[in-house]
């Protein structure tokens, strides 16, 4: 820990917190992530607009359907960000960065694996393609990071933040152009097909999100200042992030390919200035979403009562509140297709859904409120259980 306390001369070394010592705000911040991802997965399964049509796509969505859509554009930053902050608070308590730099290639593997052999089966409704995405992204970013921690904490945050600059100058390249570099292309930058024809997509480009894990970990040393100190440089921090987003936004001239058009009416003219684009996240769209996040965990520091300990036990077992809503998701899902009577073999080829198919918009937004509900129990079980244990491999659960 000394090593690391070094880095940073700034940090009163009595304010720092304790090693292995949880961040409130961090754990309700990463529950509050979990619970919104959750709504807009039952939507993906019980809204049959989501079958028909980008939720995003200006000339046939609606308000209530793309803002459902938008609110849970915060949720892989956010989580991505705070895996990059975990890092640096866990690296605290171990003894070397050799240490730590295996556990982050370890658990960047483990994460991989999970997405392709426990997540995938899911959205594929075992078809047997592999679609890379969250988890993807995010064990990638810690394999990268496992390698970016053995410089110092400053230069891994002016990697990040170049990355994020930077990445988008690469727009007009296609994976096309690059002849037998396209593989490479689709997993760095452009979503696109799975290399060596395995079946499926990469939905997350890896390279942005290594930048948004590697500024979590450069701006982690912010999160050992006292309370008051933290709370104030967040607070700044989101509001830059967010007017930087506007002025971009609004000018239009660099970070992000999609640009907002004016319509006859107002409200879908501000609806295509919030249509910023995550596949891959542009930097219109990390400003955006960290500058949300980064508000939220000083107004989170102070969340009390139930609300406070809903959000603190989701977020103490993410992964495992994560694999677990899914296959709830799944479950209900086609037990409702059942009741209704619908045929839903010709989903997994992306086909278009039958006409009886799901519950509406309204009815994603009940079973998002009952899947939920149903699965807290078990997620406050195992939140007690680690808490209760040291187990090594509780650390990758």
């Amino acid at each position: 820990m000394t090593k690391t306390m070094e880095e940073i001369p700034s940090i009163p070394r009595d304010a720092a917190i304790g090693a292995g010592t949880r961040l409130l705000s961090i754990d309700r911040l990463r529950g509050l992530v979990i619970i919104v991802m959750a709504l807009d997965h039952v939507r993906d399964f019980f809204d049959a607009d989501a079958l028909r049509f980008d939720p995003t796509d200006l000339e046939r969505t609606y308000p209530a359907l793309f803002l459902t859509r938008f609110v849970t554009h915060f949720c892989a930053p956010t989580f991505t960000f705070l895996a990059g902050v975990s890092a640096y608070l866990h690296g605290l308590s171990l003894e070397d960065r050799g240490a730590l730099s295996r556990f982050l290639w370890t658990r960047g593997l483990w994460l991989i694996l999970l997405d392709i052999f426990i997540i995938s089966p899911v959205w594929t409704v075992g078809s047997g393609a592999i679609e890379l995405g969250t988890l993807w992204a995010i064990g990638c970013g810690m394999i990268a990071l496992s390698v970016l921690i053995h410089l110092p904490t400053r230069a891994v945050l002016a990697i990040g933040a170049a990355i994020l600059l930077s990445h988008n100058l690469f727009d007009g390249v296609r994976a096309a152009q690059l002849g037998g570099f396209a593989p490479l292309w689709n997993v760095l930058h452009e979503k696109g097909p799975l290399p060596f024809g395995l079946r499926g997509q990469v939905y997350y480009p890896v390279l942005p999100w290594i930048g948004v894990i590697a500024l979590g970990y450069g701006l982690a040393p912010v999160f050992l200042w006292p309370p008051e100190r933290r709370a104030r440089a967040l607070v700044a921090l989101g509001l830059g992030f967010l007017a930087s987003f506007a002025v971009l936004r609004a000018t239009g001239v660099y970070g992000d390919a999609r640009l907002w058009r004016s319509f006859p009416d107002g409200a879908r003219t501000a609806l295509s200035f919030l249509d910023i684009t995550k596949y891959p996240p542009s930097l219109h769209y990390a400003l955006a979403t960290l500058g949300v996040g980064l508000l939220l965990l000083p107004a989170l520091e102070r969340a009390g009562g139930a609300f406070g300990r809903v959000l603190a036990t989701f977020g103490r077992v993410p992964l495992f509140a994560y694999v677990l809503h899914l296959y709830a998701i799944l479950a209900a899902a086609l037990l409702v297709a059942i009741a209704k009577g619908v045929d839903i073999k010709g989903l997994e080829s992306g086909g278009p859904p039958p006409e009886n198919y799901g519950l509406g918009l309204a009815g994603a937004y009940v079973m998002w409120a009952l899947i939920m509900a149903a699965i807290y129990p078990a997620c406050a079980w195992f939140a007690r259980v680690k808490r209760r244990r040291r187990d090594w491999w509780l650390s990758y659960l």
